[in-house]
């Protein structure tokens, strides 16, 4: 872990096209670099976010042609510096593969991709407002858990639904995750019972900061997302967050020291311990 760093949560209303999508973030992009943010991060469904079938459909495309994620490759090596894009939905790449990825990238200063990781826990359900997702239709659910490096940490890689499986998240902070991104699409029922008590959990049981840049407001789909983005710290606390759902950025500075601090203090990831399963 490296010193500190000056990080910024993009908050969004994506659109239901990638070069809609480009136009509506790159502002919001551009002004959190204006203020010395280094790490930018956007929310889950960055290029696209459209569930109307052929729509939907005819807006996935191959990773290195979307419009959107070329955009924002430059845009980080434009402005110099790193960006997670939180997901783009792209084709999976997987011959013989109707579904797509629903893929989160970290790009580092020069616009080049250093890492991928593809959501691992696909959203199905049906809310009690009935309202009914099956992302499982769409969307591939990727096979392995990723951190990668950057030049403040490592940084673990989670998108929106995997929020619930807590193990994931005791697996990055393992891994030596001192930062773990959580870009969500969240529906605002959900969003307003639970994401706030859920990244701040994630943050607690890791002693790792919890980045969660969040889709806001009702979308040109008809999905009404919680929007709240959210930065917690290592200790649970609530370091920034929007109280909102409308599109903006949320600014903070993060003391990397303060991860060796929560572990210290309470060194709960060096203590598991086999036991036999319930019966």
């Amino acid at each position: 872990m490296s010193g500190g760093i000056d990080i910024a949560l993009i908050q969004t209303r994506t659109p239901a096209t990638a070069r809609d999508a480009l136009a509506h973030v790159e502002p919001l992009i551009r002004q959190a670099a204006s203020t010395g943010a280094r790490f930018i991060l956007t929310p889950e469904g960055t290029n696209v976010l459209e569930q109307r079938g052929e729509r939907r459909d005819a807006a996935v495309i191959d990773e290195d042609q979307d419009v959107a994620v070329l955009g924002l490759r430059r845009l980080a090596a434009e402005l110099d510096v790193w960006l997670l894009i939180g997901s783009a939905i792209v084709r999976s790449g997987r011959v013989g593969e109707g579904r797509a990825a629903n893929r989160s990238l970290l790009v580092d200063s020069s616009g080049a991709i250093t890492a991928r990781y593809d959501k691992l826990h696909v959203f199905d359900v049906d809310l009690p407002n009935g309202e009914r997702y099956r992302e499982s239709a769409t969307v591939r659910p990727g096979d392995r858990a990723v951190a990668a490096d950057t030049p403040w940490g490592r940084l673990g890689l989670t998108v929106c639904y995997d929020i619930r499986f807590p193990h994931l998240y005791r697996q990055l902070a393992k891994a030596g995750a001192s930062m773990i991104a959580i870009p969500a699409a969240f529906t605002a029922p959900t969003g307003e019972a639970h994401w706030e008590t859920l990244l701040r959990a994630r943050a607690i049981e890791t002693g790792a900061f919890v980045l969660a840049p969040a889709q806001g407001g009702l979308h040109e789909d008809g999905r009404r997302t919680w929007g709240r983005s959210t930065v917690v710290g290592p200790w649970g606390e609530i370091i920034a967050k929007a109280d909102h759902d409308e599109p903006c950025i949320v600014t903070a500075k993060l003391d990397m020291e303060a991860v060796r601090r929560a572990r210290a203090a309470v060194p709960a990831l060096t203590h598991d311990r086999d036991f036999l399963p319930a019966s």
